[in-house]
C-alpha cells in the first residue's frame, strides 16, 4: 500500500521536517519524496516561483555525474507537455508530472489530462493560479481551472489554504497511481506558492471513503462459493475467450494473467492498451480485437460461449454495437478494479471487483484444488484456422509503396528492435 494508508509508527520522521520553506520549495520537495525524476513543463508568471524552486533544487541536488535528479524538459507548449509526461508514465510506470502557468497555460493541458483520464494514466498536473484574492475577479490569465478540469481529470485540487499544500500534493500522488490511475490536477495560487511554511515530511488529506473503498477493493479476493461459480459457467463452456484490456497492465497483472491462461488452455485476444500482456508469439495469442484489430480476433469474439474480460470495458472501438458484440457467448465473465465498469456496456453473469492479478491467482489455486483440467482441443483448431485462413498480408505486388511493406522493412533492418509509434488515425 502507499505510505499515505500507513500508520503514523510506520512512517520515519522526514530529514527536513520542521524547517520552514516557501510554498513553491515545498512543492519540489514533495515531487522529489515521490520519486519524481523528470518534470515536463512550460513557464509563465503564475507558476515562476515553482520553476525557481525546482531550480534551486537541482542546484543544491546535483549528482557526482553532473546530472540534475530532477530535469525540466521544456516542450513547445503545454500540450506537449501533458503528453509527454503521460509518455513517461506509461514507459517507467511512475506518475508522470506536468508543471504549466495559470490560465491558457492550465486549459491547454485539457487535451492530455482527458486522453490520460480515458487510458487510465497516472499523471498529476501542477498549474499556477492567480493569487488568492483575485480568484473570481477575471484577473490577468485566470481561468476556472477546478470547473474546466472536474469534467474530464479523476480529481481536481484548488489549494486556497496553504497549510494544505503539502497534503494536498500528497494525496494527489495518491490519488492519481491508486486504485484505477487517472490524472489529477492541483491548481495553486501564486500567493501559496510563495507563503511561508512548515514542512511536516508526511502529511496527507483525509480521504477516509476513498481509502476505505481502495482498501476493500484490493483486499478482495473470491470466496469459495465465487469461485465455484465461475467454474460453473466454464464447465458449461466448450470455447471459452480472454478478453485483455489496459487495466491488465495498469495492475501489473500481466504475469498472473499468463499463468491463468496457460493454466487453462484459454486463448487471448487485447485491446490496444492490453497490448503486452500475452506473448503474441503464442499459438493461442489471438492479438488485437476490435475496429483496428485482426480479423482472426474478431471472429474468435464472435464464435466464444465464454468471454471473460479483464481489465477491459468494452469501449466502442472494440464492442462497435455492444448488442452484437460477443453473440454467441451464453454468459460473460468481467474482472475489474472499478465499479463503474460492471454492466456499462455489456451485462455480466460474474464479476469480480478487486486486484486482478489476486483474482487470477486465486482462481488458479481453487482450480488446482479441486481438480479443474479443461480441455478444448477442438477449439484449438478452430483458433488455428482462422488464423490461417485470416492471416495478415497486404498487396506485395504492386508498384506503390505500402505502409506495411515500410514497417516490414524498418523491422528487418533494426532486427525488430525499432520502437514504432503511430497515432490514432
Amino acid at each position: 500500500m502507499n505510505a499515505q494508508l500507513q500508520t503514523a509508527d510506520e512512517i520515519s520522521t522526514h530529514p527536513i521536517a520542521g524547517n520552514r520553506l516557501s510554498g513553491a520549495d515545498i512543492v519540489v520537495q514533495v515531487l522529489a519524496d515521490e520519486g519524481v525524476d523528470v518534470i515536463f513543463g512550460y513557464s509563465g508568471g503564475a507558476i515562476l516561483p515553482v520553476y525557481d524552486a525546482v531550480f534551486r533544487y537541482n542546484r543544491d541536488h546535483l549528482q557526482d555525474n553532473g546530472r540534475e535528479p530532477m530535469p525540466l524538459i521544456v516542450p513547445a507548449n503545454e500540450q506537449g507537455a501533458g503528453f509527454m509526461a503521460q509518455g513517461y508514465a506509461r514507459a517507467s510506470g511512475k506518475v508522470g508530472v506536468a508543471l504549466v502557468t495559470s490560465g491558457p497555460g492550465a486549459t491547454n493541458t485539457v487535451t492530455p489530462v482527458r486522453d490520460a483520464m480515458a487510458d487510465s494514466i497516472p499523471l498529476v498536473v501542477i498549474c499556477g493560479q492567480v493569487p488568492t484574492a483575485a480568484i473570481g475577479t477575471d484577473a490577468f490569465q485566470e481561468a476556472p481551472i477546478s470547473s474546466i478540469m472536474a469534467a474530464c481529470a479523476k480529481h481536481v485540487f484548488l489549494v486556497t489554504e496553504a497549510a494544505k499544500l503539502e497534503a494536498t500534493l500528497r494525496t494527489a500522488f495518491e490519488l492519481a497511481r491508486s486504485g484505477r490511475p487517472g490524472p489529477v490536477v492541483v491548481d495553486i495560487p501564486k500567493d501559496v506558492q510563495n507563503a511561508q511554511l512548515v514542512f511536516d515530511g508526511n502529511s496527507s488529506l483525509a480521504v477516509p471513503g476513498y481509502r476505505s473503498r481502495l482498501r476493500s477493493v484490493q483486499q478482495a479476493a473470491p470466496e469459495c462459493a465465487h469461485c465455484a461459480r465461475f467454474f460453473d459457467l466454464l464447465a458449461q463452456s466448450k470455447r471459452p475467450l480472454i478478453y485483455a484490456g489496459g487495466g491488465v497492465i495498469a495492475a501489473n497483472a500481466a504475469r498472473a494473467l499468463r499463468d491463468f491462461a496457460h493454466a487453462f488452455g484459454f486463448p487471448v485476444v487485447t485491446t490496444l492498451m492490453g497490448l503486452g500482456t500475452c506473448d503474441t508469439t503464442e499459438p493461442l495469442a489471438m492479438h488485437m480485437l476490435g475496429m483496428h484489430g485482426t480479423a482472426y480476433a474478431n471472429y474468435a469474439v464472435e464464435d466464444c460461449d465464454l468471454l471473460i474480460a479483464v481489465g477491459a470495458r468494452f469501449d466502442d472501438r472494440v464492442a462497435g454495437v455492444a448488442a452484437k458484440f460477443a453473440p454467441n457467448a451464453r454468459h460473460i465473465a468481467h474482472f475489474d478494479i472499478d465499479p463503474a465498469e460492471i454492466d456499462k456496456v455489456k451485462r455480466a453473469d460474474w464479476h469480480h471487483l478487486g486486484d486482478l492479478a489476486r483474482a487470477l491467482d486465486r482462481l488458479r489455486a481453487y482450480a488446482h484444488e479441486h481438480g479443474v483440467r479443461p480441455r478444448y482441443a477442438e477449439w484449438h483448431a478452430h483458433l488455428a484456422k482462422l488464423k490461417s485462413d485470416h492471416a495478415l498480408n497486404y498487396a506485395r505486388g504492386t508498384a506503390l509503396i505500402q505502409p506495411y511493406a515500410v514497417i516490414e522493412e524498418i523491422n528487418k533492418h533494426t532486427q525488430g528492435r525499432a520502437i514504432i509509434s503511430t497515432g490514432v488515425g
